[in-house]
Formats: C-alpha cells, sequence, structure tokens
C-alpha cells in the first residue's frame, strides 16, 4: 500500500517512523536547520508544540506533557508521537470531531493527518537535512501533498507558515518540488 491508501493512523504510524529515525540519528541538536533562525532541536520543539493546543481548542484531547526538548528532544518526540499514535488508535477517536474557526469541523483523526502528519512528513526532510542524514521522502506521497497546495499557495503564503516559494528546476523530483514550494532550498 501507498501512504496515500493508508488511514490516518497507519500514515502517521509510517511517517513518524521516518521521523523517528532522524531523530534518533541527530547527533548536533543546535546544527542550523533549513528553516531560517531554526536548528534541529526546533524542529523537533516545532512538532511537539504545536499540535497539543490545537487539539484543546478545537476537541476534548488533552495530550499527556512530554519531557522537555531542550532536555532531551529524542524522549520528548518519542512520548509525544506515542501520545499522538494513542489517540489515533483509540476506536473513540471515529467519534470525535475537531472544530476550528478556520477549519469548519472535521473528524479528528483527519484534522490530525491533513495538518498535523503532513508536517511530520515534510520537517522530515528538514531534520535530515540539518543533521546531514537521508533525506529520502516518499515521492508519491510528496506530489500528492504538492498538488493539494499548490491550488492554495496565496493563502499558505499569506498565513505565514511558508516563507518564499524556492524556484526548482522544472523537471526536477517530486520531493525537491514539494521542498521548494514550502519555502526551503534544495540545493
Amino acid at each position: 500500500m501507498t501512504l496515500a491508501e493508508l488511514s490516518p493512523a497507519e500514515r502517521h504510524r509510517e511517517i513518524a517512523a521516518g521521523f523517528t529515525a532522524r531523530v534518533t540519528g541527530a547527533q548536533d541538536w543546535d546544527a542550523p536547520a533549513p528553516v531560517a533562525g531554526w536548528t534541529a532541536r526546533d524542529v523537533v520543539r516545532h512538532l511537539v508544540e504545536w499540535l497539543p493546543g490545537f487539539l484543546a481548542s478545537g476537541s476534548e484531547v488533552t495530550l499527556p506533557p512530554v519531557p522537555s526538548v531542550d532536555a532531551d528532544p529524542v524522549a520528548a518526540w518519542q512520548a509525544h508521537h506515542t501520545a499522538v499514535q494513542a489517540v489515533l488508535d483509540d476506536p473513540k477517536t471515529a467519534d470525535r470531531t475537531l472544530t476550528n474557526p478556520h477549519l469548519g469541523e472535521l473528524p479528528l483523526d483527519q484534522a490530525i493527518d491533513r495538518f498535523y502528519t503532513t508536517d511530520v512528513f515534510m520537517h522530515t526532510w528538514d531534520l535530515a537535512r540539518a543533521t546531514g542524514q537521508d533525506e529520502f521522502l516518499d515521492p508519491a506521497y510528496a506530489t500528492l501533498l504538492l498538488s493539494g497546495m499548490e491550488p492554495m499557495d496565496e493563502m499558505l503564503r499569506a498565513s505565514g507558515q511558508y516563507g518564499p516559494k524556492v524556484t526548482v528546476p522544472t523537471d526536477a523530483d517530486p520531493v525537491t518540488r514539494l521542498i521548494g514550494f514550502i519555502g526551503r532550498d534544495p540545493a
């Protein structure tokens, strides 16, 4: 099965495993990341810190606290992704929703999948690049994400979540095109 064919829980499991491999392989947490002003540690911090508030403000889900990213980014990530996976694996999640003033009401598992798991996927490249590890991302999934994001280009840029698009060759592979689209210089 491809990543696109998996359920939100299965997709998170696969994508989080790829990020986990980069987390456990990182040697220098202070290495600069491709996101301006961020270090490798900040990539983990971002993923660990934004989702709990997003879930708490729009659903009844409260993720448990995790160890400090400053003290132990590996432990923080492992505790966090385990908690997210538990939510996605919980049979009750199928009946839960997330309500957000900008997004409306979405099934909780789809909200996590669309906004968080895709973020983990893209930040896997950031952490790999920062720490000199394998930057491989699934090209088919990168193509799917890019095709969904391109029509929202103006809105995404206006949100401040993505930097200016980096121009890449027209014949670049799907991952390079996605990375350039989200404002990273793949070169």
